[in-house]
């Protein structure tokens, strides 16, 4: 049975605070424009901060939220975006569609049955669609606060592909982001036992070292980062 791990309140107050990351979301929204495709559902949305600027670049995108106080606010902050549409959706779940792509960011490492999810989303993607996840990397980095707001795991390359492949997924990119991210993260959250909630340390980070590092990584992979980056195919 699906359910919702992690203290919600505890997400929610996570989630406001790094929505003032705005170079951090930009780099990671136009990571995955050219796998969306015309139609694409997001999983997991959450505030709604890429739905919105995701749309900016489509004809539509549907936005999914699985718990229910957030679903309420995901709504009342997109109704007046009439190529957003707003529904509820705890994976895994059987229903299929027909979706150009099924992007989750941050989602999956809360999911018991990742496997599982995947696979429901390959299920809601037409042929040729893009499966596109962004999920922590490194388990020794694994924190109180990975732990508070419901994680029950971090990945490698390796790791996150073989779920994907185990789903019936045929992956076609994977890659490390944010290298210095992954250092500040655990200096932070693991040493320091900090939340990432905003505050002057987010700011400056997002400000000064993040457009350098996405420079930098544009030019030349890195061998580790705070998240792993991929993307998928549904077999025709």
């Amino acid at each position: 049975m699906a359910e919702i791990t992690g203290d919600q309140r505890v997400q929610s107050e996570v989630l406001e605070g790094l929505a003032t990351a705005v170079n951090h979301r930009r780099w990671f929204v136009e990571l995955a424009v050219p796998y969306l495709g015309d139609n694409p559902i997001e999983i997991g949305s959450g505030l709604g901060d890429y739905a919105l600027e995701w749309s900016q670049h489509l004809p539509r995108i549907t936005a999914t939220e699985a718990d229910p106080d957030r679903l309420v606010r995901l709504k009342e902050r997109l109704a007046d975006h009439p190529t957003i549409e707003v529904r509820q959706m705890l994976l895994p779940h059987p229903e299929r569609g027909d979706y150009s792509a099924a992007v989750s960011y941050n989602v999956l490492e809360h999911i018991e049955d990742h496997v599982g999810a995947l696979r429901s989303m390959r299920d809601l993607v037409r042929p040729g669609g893009a499966v596109i996840i962004i999920v922590p990397a490194f388990q020794f980095a694994m924190s109180p606060a990975d732990i508070a707001t419901g994680h029950v795991r971090r990945y490698t390359k390796k790791t996150l592909a073989a779920a994907m492949t185990e789903a019936g997924l045929t992956v076609e990119k994977i890659h490390y982001a944010n290298a210095l991210g992954l250092i500040g993260y655990f200096m932070a959250t693991k040493v320091f036992r900090l939340m990432p909630k905003e505050g002057p340390m987010v700011k400056i980070y997002d400000t000064l070292v993040l457009p350098a590092t996405k420079a930098a990584e544009q030019r030349l992979r890195p061998p580790f980062g705070q998240s792993v980056f991929a993307v998928a195919r549904v077999p025709g």
